[in-house]
């Protein structure tokens, strides 16, 4: 099997938050490390790059999970920081890379697999789940259209690429000074085909003080 990489993507200043997400006490771990745990423990996981806003906790973080290899710094943008974390991984011995949002810490392994699986079959793949609500495009106040609801999905990570379509994918977009909203949109922009696997109800985004609370009482569950 193809060694596996994860870029962990943590350098958020949680701006829409109040302070870093990723830093939040859950059941007395942080966001992050719920995050970092799942990827530390699951087999096909060979090295987890972390992208951190500072590198003030590198050794208390490098010492705690054996498979980090690096601990780097973010960049001003999203975008920025998984770039970083990608120079740190050796395209000699590296064939899929994952990146995944530090701030959903409810990630289960067997996504993690799906999309493991699916990305060495496909070469790019995003999880993602059907829209319940209709949806609507708007301008203003206006209503402008309704959108065709079966067309749409909510796209979650870890997303999974070859290491050489992310590759492409990152420096096309460096190049053309080019910022997209997620891994996927790059590698789509970049010529490649992007491929779905079903995400998981469960494994929410903390973007906003409210999911914190979603997030507590799946635990409890």
């Amino acid at each position: 099997m193809e060694r596996v990489a994860a870029i962990i993507a943590a350098a958020g200043r949680g701006e829409r938050f109040g302070s870093p997400k990723q830093l939040y006490l859950l059941k007395g771990k942080t966001v992050l490390d719920w995050s970092l745990e799942k990827f530390e423990a699951h087999e096909a996981i060979d090295e987890i790059v972390l992208v951190l806003k500072e590198e003030q906790e590198k050794e208390k973080i490098l010492a705690h999970y054996k498979k980090i290899v690096a601990v780097v710094q973010g960049g001003k943008e999203r975008q920025d920081s998984v770039l970083n974390g990608f120079k740190m991984i050796d395209p000699e011995k590296t064939g899929i890379v994952l990146v995944h949002d530090g701030v959903r810490p409810l990630v289960s392994k067997a996504l993690i697999s799906r999309v493991i699986e699916a990305t060495l079959k496909k070469g790019a793949v995003i999880p993602a789940l059907p829209l319940e609500d209709t949806v609507k495009e708007v301008a203003g106040k206006e209503v402008l259209r309704t959108l065709e609801r079966q067309e749409l999905c909510r796209v979650q990570t870890p997303q999974g690429f070859t290491y050489s379509i992310l590759k492409k994918a990152l420096e096309k977009a460096q190049e053309e000074g080019y910022y997209g909203t997620d891994e996927a949109s790059l590698v789509e922009r970049a010529g490649e085909s992007v491929f779905v696997v079903q995400g998981d109800p469960t494994n929410i985004k903390i973007t906003v003080p409210e999911d914190l609370k979603v997030v507590e009482s799946l635990l409890d569950d």
